[in-house]
């Protein structure tokens, strides 16, 4: 709002210009000029024309109009205007060339240029990045900044140490001799008007990868055989290659190595000896070197069929029937674990018998001696019956004596005839029954029984009824919604048709719909159990649900151990004139979410304990899954352990990434309105302005991580939710859990550092999960890491939890906070100046051990009274 004051003295100065000018004519009388505004400050610009009455002035910046809410002009007089444009926050996009036009009839009138330059606190166009090193290898860093104002100097810091260099301009370089464990390197950039920091890049020593785990055996065959397994930490190096060894259990003891290039981590095992003990083991390499091998598994290969048939058949004539004989073969196939024979015999081109025989000889008796007999014989085992022998005719009695095998071609002239006798009978009965249905269908049943003595009793049953007034059901189709082409042949996998399934029980409900559990019907006519998610509010256009499909499309495609897979979209029928509901067809997960899980193994009735290496197992697992939604550009939203659902192996899945809640309510997230945020789990960014990125993934990771290592416990505990944008902003963060690692908090509070890009990518919070949890698997060597009862005890935590309700909860969620007080926006990308309370100096925190090393994992019973920095930048 411009002050009368201001108004007036502007109008004093465009009166002076205006009668110093004396021209006529329609023309700008102001002048142009160059000005240098601090960034965030305010700047008002105006510009005088004359010659024109009730003029239409527009601003321009660099050729394009400025559309700004903050623009008004007032008369001098009858044709002298002045316009004024209110310019607030400046930024560097806000810098540039402005200048005003007007027209009339034709005439165009263009004043002259204002030339603004907006100064700041440094911008980075290049800061340090992440990477893995060759031990005691040398290599560089770059950094650099702008200003204005210039110039402007580069300092470097390894760890919280500043580098003892002379400072240098931008670009700089830092060049590092070498490094024997993981060190951190930022810089700083400044000039005039402030001190910027750069992202921290964590740079990591390469090393031998550890040893695989999860080897196991599937798909086996008498021959065959298929081996999977996962992978070590790779140290920082990639995997190229496994090398895998297979040995015979009992015989020559040779080994057979195989090596295969990775990823897979899987290959099949071929030319293995059938119903044989086998040794399976694996190691892999990167460009450090290769991993101990992992431990001998056993497995067994099936049996196969024989691969012999019988041989010297002949026949026998006795008085009370035939004796068929054949060679013996029992000491040719000593590995096969023989049963017996088989032996068949038909007359007239039909099967008339089987005999299951022991020996090299079979008694046939019930046959027919005056017709063709023809025999066959196989060898058989558990895994079935071997190649069948050439089929033995035995002529009738008059013909004794001869044997030949039996003529191939058959007498087809009978088989014929039954054929087309068999089709005219089908075509009558079907012409019947329509002309007999069609009057039905017209009339409904009229003449009954005749009853007794008397004649036709007439009766008239409808066929159908018609209810003039009731709804109708539509039949839910694509083509009924109107979608695109395009769309619908990306949809030809996933869609699902509501005829496929069967809804049973009610899993969970929430605000939003409810969870059902399912029967698929799959191609091969057996059923899955599988989680239906249905709406229950009343929706949409045809837009939502095309965009609910194209999503569906794009997340079918997703394919990760810990993403939970969609395994298809359906549409519900409703009644006529009214859109169908879509619904989200998850696998089922036996234990449920993470979080209920975690908090009946604490709280419930049967507790059960989980130590630290199932639950950074679970992490690993959590962070895995986000790391390749991030790869796929797709950014979660709503991460936290109520919507991690924990499979029956206990290996945990990402699961609602948005598909459900986009469609369930498009207010969802949407700040300045009546629906509910999961604002405990929500990043700064995210609160203030509404900002998702990868690096808001992250902050709720932070809080995932906090979550399991308190077992289940809510944040927060005991602050509002409409406290918590105050609470975070003033510096405070979530305190560290009595049983929480050092370096596991370490991590929490890097994951909420108020700015995002200074956050860790997921990327390397998955590689310091493994680190620690390699370390955690040398301490117990022996131990199997999940120590999880998963018998009645899981069953029981299953039933008595809210399987698949990860519908935001009254708990979970709270009102929007985007007009919380206390936001003070200051200038570049880092509008939040505070520094996070969790933070110890570098000092306090424990000193990292090399790897293979304990050091740090046990907590020391003491408590730190935490200092909380406040920085302040005068700009």
């Amino acid at each position: 709002m411009v002050s009368p004051g201001r108004i007036a003295g502007l109008l004093l100065a465009a009166l002076t210009l205006g009668s110093a000018g004396g021209k006529t004519g329609l023309q700008f009388t102001s002048h142009g000029f160059n000005l240098t505004v601090s960034q965030g400050h305010e700047v008002k610009l105006n510009c005088s024309l004359e010659g024109m009455e009730e003029p239409e002035i527009q601003w321009l910046k660099d050729g394009v109009p400025v559309q700004s809410a903050d623009q008004m002009y007032i008369p001098v007089d009858e044709d002298h205007w002045i316009s004024f444009l209110s310019l607030k926050n400046m930024e560097r996009p806000s810098a540039g060339k402005y200048w005003c036009e007007a027209e009339n009839n034709g005439v165009k009138a263009v004043s002259d240029d204002i030339w603004i330059m907006v100064e700041g606190v440094p911008y980075f166009t290049l800061e340090p990045k992440d990477l893995a090193v060759f031990p005691n290898s040398p290599f560089n860093m770059s950094c650099a900044a702008v200003g204005p104002p210039e110039p402007l100097t580069i300092l470097w810091f390894m760890g919280q140490s500043k580098v003892e260099r002379t400072p240098e301009g931008s670009p700089s370089f830092l060049p590092v001799s070498g490094i024997r464990q993981t060190t951190f390197i930022s810089c700083e950039a400044h000039n005039g008007q402030g001190v910027s920091s750069s992202r921290m890049a964590m740079v990591s020593v390469k090393g031998l990868p550890l040893p695989s785990y999860n080897l196991t055996v599937s798909k086996l065959t008498a021959t065959t055989a298929a081996g999977s397994w996962s992978p070590g930490f790779d140290s920082y190096s990639p995997l190229h290659s496994c090398t895998v060894q297979v040995m015979e259990s009992h015989g020559s003891h040779e080994v057979s190595s195989k090596v295969i290039s990775v990823p897979p981590f899987a290959t099949i095992i071929e030319d293995l000896q059938p119903l044989t003990n086998h040794s399976i083991r694996v190691q892999c390499a990167n460009e450090m070197g290769v991993s101990p091998f992992t431990d001998w598994l056993y497995f067994q290969t099936l049996d196969s069929v024989p691969p012999l048939a019988p041989q010297n058949i002949h026949m026998i004539r006795t008085d009370s029937g035939l004796v068929l004989e054949w060679e013996e073969l029992a000491g040719a196939l000593e590995n096969y674990s023989l049963l017996g024979y088989k032996v068949q015999w038909a007359q007239d081109n039909m099967t008339q018998g089987e005999v299951f025989v022991q020996g090299n000889q079979a008694n046939l008796t019930a046959w027919d001696p005056q017709k063709d007999l023809t025999v066959r014989v196989c060898i058989a085992n558990s895994a079935g019956c071997g190649p069948w022998s050439d089929f033995l005719l035995v002529a009738p009695k008059e013909e004794a004596g001869r044997q030949r095998h039996p003529h191939t071609r058959m007498s087809w002239v009978p088989m014929v005839l039954g054929i087309l006798t068999a089709l005219v009978t089908v075509v009558a009965v079907t012409l019947i029954f329509l002309r007999k249905r069609r009057k039905e269908t017209r009339f409904g049943q009229i003449f009954g029984s005749v009853l007794g003595r008397g004649g036709p009793v007439i009766q008239f049953t409808t066929a159908r009824s018609f209810n003039r007034r009731g709804p109708e059901m539509m039949e839910a189709t694509l083509d009924s919604i109107g979608i695109s082409d395009d769309l619908k042949s990306k949809l030809k996998d996933v869609l699902i048709q509501q005829q496929q399934f069967t809804l049973g029980r009610t899993l969970g409900k929430g605000e939003f719909g409810s969870v059902r559990e399912a029967q698929l019907k799959l191609e091969d006519s057996s059923f899955q159990k599988v989680a239906v998610k249905m709406l229950k509010a009343e929706i949409f256009c045809c837009s939502d649900i095309e965009e609910f499909l194209r999503e569906a499309a794009f997340m079918k495609e997703f394919d990760h151990p810990n993403v939970c897979k969609l395994i298809g979209v359906s549409l519900r029928s409703r009644t006529k004139g009214r859109l169908p509901v879509p619904m989200v067809i998850l696998p089922f997960m036996k234990h449920g979410d993470v979080h209920t899980f975690m908090l009946m193994s604490r709280i419930g009735e049967d507790p059960i304990n989980l130590p630290i290496q199932t639950l950074i197992k679970f992490m690993i697992d959590i962070c895995s899954g986000m790391e390749y939604l991030s790869a796929k550009n797709f950014i979660h939203r709503d991460l936290a352990t109520r919507n991690c659902m924990l499979n029956e192996d206990m290996t945990v899945c990402v699961a609602d990434f948005g598909l459900s809640k986009k469609i369930y309510s498009g207010d969802y997230y949407r700040q300045g309105s009546a629906s509910k945020l999961p604002v405990k789990w929500l990043a700064l960014e995210s609160l203030a302005d509404n900002v998702y990125t990868v690096y808001s993934d992250v902050w709720a990771f932070g809080v995932t991580l906090w979550e399991i290592v308190t077992r289940g416990q809510t944040p927060y505990a005991g602050i509002e939710n409409s406290e918590v944008y105050s609470y975070l902003i003033a510096g405070n963060r979530l305190k560290q859990p009595p049983e929480c690692l050092d370096e596991i908090y370490e991590m929490m509070c890097q994951c909420w550092i108020t700015e995002p890009k200074r956050r860790p990518s997921f990327s390397d919070l998955r590689r310091r999960l493994e680190t620690i949890w390699g370390r955690l698997s040398i301490l117990s060597a022996s131990q199997d890491p999940l120590y999880v009862n998963l018998g009645e005890t899981c069953e029981a935590l299953s039933e008595n939890s809210m399987l698949h309700s990860d519908f935001c909860s009254e708990e979970d969620c709270g009102a929007d906070t985007a007009q919380a007080p206390g936001a003070a926006a200051v200038t570049n990308d880092y509008r939040y100046i505070m520094n996070p309370g969790c933070l110890r100096e570098v000092d306090e925190w424990p000193p990292r051990g090399h790897p293979g090393e304990a050091q740090g994992l046990l907590n020391e019973d003491e408590e730190e009274e935490m200092q909380e920095d406040h920085v302040v930048i005068n700009l």
